[in-house]
Order: C-alpha cells, then sequence, then structure tokens
C-alpha cells in the first residue's frame, strides 16, 4: 500500500521555506502548519457548501410544493440559515434522565468527525488531497460503514425505545444497502485496475463510467442516497410515529450539528459519485477545480429533485429494493464490466 499528500507536502515545502532554519523542531512545526492549512481549506468547501445548498434545497423544496421558503432574513432568505444554526445554538442542551451520560453526547459529534475524517482522503483535485492511498476507494467506504454503530448507538443509548426502533430501522437499511455498493465499486475497480482514486480518473479520461456503466451508476446512485439517509430513504423520520427517529431525543445544539452533516454527507456522496463516474477534474479549459465543482454541484442538485419529487418509502418495500432489485442489477453489472471490459 503506498500513502501520500500532494496537498500537505506542497503546502509543508511552502511554510518550510517561510519558517526560520534556527528555530526548534522547525520540520515538525512545518508538518503541523500544512495539515492545519489543509484541514481549514477543506472545512471552508464543506462548510460553505452545507450551507449554500441548505438554502438551496429549502427553495427548490418550496417551489415544488408552491410555497415561498426562506425569503425574510437576507435578500432572498440567504441568511435564513444562519439565523437558524444561531436559534439552534443558543438554545439549551437537554439531556433525557434515561440516557446514557457517557456515550449519548458524543456518538453525533463522532459521526461527524468521521465523515470529516473520510474528505481527507478523497481528492478534488490531483494535487488537492490530504492522504493519498493506493486502496482509497476501499478506505473509504470501510469508514463509513462505522456510520450504522454510531447510528445505533444514538437511538440506543437516549433511552426512548421508540428511537432505538427508529435507529434499528436505519441500520438494517444502511447494511441493507451497502453489499450494491461494493459490488458496483468492484465493477470500477476491474474498469480502472486499480483502487486508487487518481487512476479512477485517469482512466475516464477519455470517457466516463456512467457511458460504460449506466446499469452501476444508477445502483450506486439509489444506494448512495440510502447510504446518506436521503429522501426516499430517511426511515429515520416515520410519518407514523411523529417523531424524528433515533433523534428524537436530540436537543437543539446537538440537532444543529446533525442539520449540518447531513449535508457534509451530501457533499462526500457527491463527491465520490463524480469520481466514479463522472471523470472527477477531467474536462477541457476550464481549472481541475471548477470542473469537479460543476459536477459535484450537478449531483448534489439531482439529490435534491429526488427529495422534492418522490414519497418515503416503507420499510418492507426498501429492503425489497434493496435485496430484490438493486443486488441483482448490481451483479449483472459487475459480470457485464468483465466479460466486455475486462475478459
Amino acid at each position: 500500500m503506498q500513502v501520500d499528500s500532494g496537498a500537505i507536502s506542497g503546502y509543508y515545502s511552502y511554510v518550510y521555506s517561510l519558517l526560520p532554519q534556527s528555530l526548534p523542531y522547525v520540520s515538525a512545526i512545518a508538518v503541523l502548519l500544512a495539515i492545519v492549512i489543509f484541514v481549514i481549506l477543506m472545512s471552508l468547501l464543506f462548510s460553505v457548501f452545507s450551507y449554500v445548498f441548505g438554502w438551496v434545497e429549502r427553495k427548490i423544496m418550496a417551489r415544488a410544493q408552491s410555497r415561498h421558503g426562506p425569503t425574510y432574513v437576507g435578500k432572498w432568505g440567504i441568511l435564513q440559515n444562519l439565523a437558524d444554526l444561531v436559534k439552534l445554538v443558543a438554545k439549551e442542551n437537554i439531556m433525557p434522565d434515561k440516557a446514557d451520560k457517557h456515550i449519548f453526547p458524543y456518538t453525533i459529534p463522532m459521526l461527524l468527525a468521521l465523515v470529516v475524517f473520510a474528505l481527507m482522503f478523497i481528492p478534488v483535485t490531483s494535487g488537492f488531497v490530504g492522504i493519498n492511498i493506493s486502496i482509497g476507494l476501499i478506505f473509504i467506504f470501510m469508514l463509513l460503514s462505522f456510520s450504522p454503530i454510531l447510528v445505533f448507538l444514538t437511538g440506543w443509548t437516549s433511552g426512548n425505545k421508540f428511537s432505538s426502533i427508529a435507529a434499528q430501522r436505519s441500520v438494517v437499511m444502511l447494511l441493507s444497502y451497502e453489499a450494491p455498493i461494493i459490488l458496483v465499486i468492484a465493477a470500477v475497480a476491474l474498469l480502472s485496475n486499480s483502487y486508487d482514486f487518481a487512476n479512477i480518473v485517469a482512466s475516464q479520461s477519455s470517457m466516463w463510467y456512467i457511458a460504460i456503466m449506466p446499469i452501476g451508476f444508477i445502483v450506486f446512485f439509489i444506494a448512495m442516497l440510502a447510504e446518506l439517509e436521503r429522501p426516499p430513504f430517511d426511515l429515520r423520520e416515520a410519518d407514523s410515529e411523529l417523531i424524528a427517529g433515533w433523534l428524537t431525543d436530540v436537543s437543539a445544539p446537538y440537532y444543529g450539528l446533525v442539520l449540518f452533516l447531513d449535508y457534509v454527507r451530501m457533499f462526500v456522496g457527491s463527491l465520490i459519485i463524480s469520481v466514479l463516474f463522472l471523470g472527477g477534474w477531467n474536462g477541457p479549459m476550464l481549472p481541475q477545480f471548477a470542473w469537479m465543482m460543476i459536477k459535484v454541484v450537478a449531483v448534489a442538485f439531482l439529490i435534491i429533485i429526488v427529495r422534492a419529487t418522490t414519497v418515503r418509502m416503507r420499510i418492507d418495500r426498501l429492503l425489497r429494493l434493496g435485496w430484490t432489485y438493486l443486488m441483482p442489477l448490481a451483479v449483472v453489472n459487475l459480470l457485464i464490466s468483465f466479460v466486455l471490459f475486462v475478459g
């Protein structure tokens, strides 16, 4: 397994050249500052995405449902999300009496930290990646596979039986849709002959994988919606229960963190889809970063449109979709990829 970091190495060289060489531990300080610079830049990127698309989604949903959406705070309501954030953070954090005080307060921050840490391994451009490893595709989904555990712990340790039931429902869904995802990424690895994101993007320089294996893209996109708990797979909120699923006992500050987490996850999902099927940063004339953001925004818009035009699925139909339809399609996609493009 090979490990490197083009972005952090570049920042390290720049910072090291600026620091006085007589400074003790100058190399260690330069490495630390390089990591801090990368983290700040990546944090700004997904924070801006989360804020803008939080507003965009509310406006699109409002238009689809024939209502106004955010209009009062700021021009076109652009500052409404900021006002909501201030309101949520200012509210009191209430802990249920029966909640596990040693686990419950930390599961959501751990879930956010897990998703943000995964961003360190996904390249935004050929040079802007925190940690580039030769098995990056496997490693990313290995990290994200811990999400069901944290979701279950959030509901189970809240002390609320309804939250616990909702958490079990979400975990069953997440685990069911991981199998088709694994088969699709195996097909991607076959076509690119690599699990390295950079090699996967390079192998799409002449033709994107969405054109080569459209079945794989459809399966992966639907399964990714389930992994992100985006509609119609947002089973953590069930209409018949009138509760917020495994988030029922999460009070205002943490709920604001969950809303932010949802859009960070959407950014991660859009980024992965863009890299695996839309050629990543490949494109003429424009800079690599511009092409990547265009594709990420396009995928994010598609995710929002799906939410605005579909209804929530029942758990039995959702599981049937995963195992009866997506799983066989993923197997067929893998076989076609092997026979036509590898064998």
